[in-house]
């Protein structure tokens, strides 16, 4: 399970991404409302640990876009602001829970696995256009066509990439996601990586195109038959 932290007070953040990873979860924080957006709009995390009081762009904001975008991601939403009107502002505004600061940590757990579970069974598959990808596999095959096995970065990267679907995924993002926040990569290794997916597409007979827009990353378009 992958989980987004959006606080902008660091030591906060920094403490409940410790608390998560102890607790067995992939998280990771960012301190800005728009970074957070972005973020939350590859429709990559599993739930999304929202702050109301944010710089650029405030919760509530974020959780209204993301649900305008059609992003279902689970919504926790953290404030200091525990007035009733509130409460049913962040709830309206498309957040599923609504947990007042300060809280318990073992309150902020039972929610995090509440909201996990109400997601069901994790999915077996990605598919977009007429193109499949096998999670347990890494098999990638298109409907009436051939299938080929990815390597691991090439498997991360189409991941991401039909998880978002027709929105745009930037490249520093995907460097962040398949390399890590440690690795020496740069924008080639990701541009490199987007040739070799390109090349295995068209030989499975995909209708899928990863299309890159400039300065903006990538994103998948299905091609349509004549």
């Amino acid at each position: 399970m992958n989980i987004l932290v959006v606080e902008d007070e660091r030591r906060l953040a920094d403490s409940i991404v410790d608390l998560l990873h102890t607790n067995n979860y992939a998280a990771e924080a960012v301190y800005d409302g728009a970074e957070g957006y972005d973020c939350a709009a590859s429709g990559i995390y599993d739930l999304l640990i929202l702050d109301v009081m944010l710089p650029h762009m405030d919760g509530f904001q974020i959780a209204k876009r993301l649900r305008r975008d059609r992003v279902g991601t689970p919504i926790l939403m953290l404030t200091a602001r525990s007035d009733v009107n509130d409460r049913i502002g962040g709830l309206n505004s498309g957040a599923d829970y609504y947990l007042t600061k300060p809280f318990n940590t073992g309150e902020l757990l039972a929610c995090v696995r509440a909201l996990l579970r109400r997601q069901g069974p994790q999915t077996e598959v990605l598919s977009y256009g007429n193109t499949t990808l096998d999670l347990s596999t890494s098999i990638l095959s298109a409907d009436g066509g051939d299938s080929i096995r990815l390597s691991a970065r090439e498997f991360d990267l189409m991941r991401l990439l039909l998880t978002s679907q027709y929105r745009n995924i930037s490249k520093e993002t995907l460097l962040t996601k398949v390399w890590g926040y440690d690795s020496n990569a740069d924008e080639n290794h990701v541009e490199v990586y987007v040739s070799f997916l390109r090349k295995k597409l068209t030989s499975i007979g995909s209708n899928l195109h990863i299309e890159a827009i400039r300065r903006q990353g990538y994103h998948l378009e299905v091609t349509q038959d004549d």
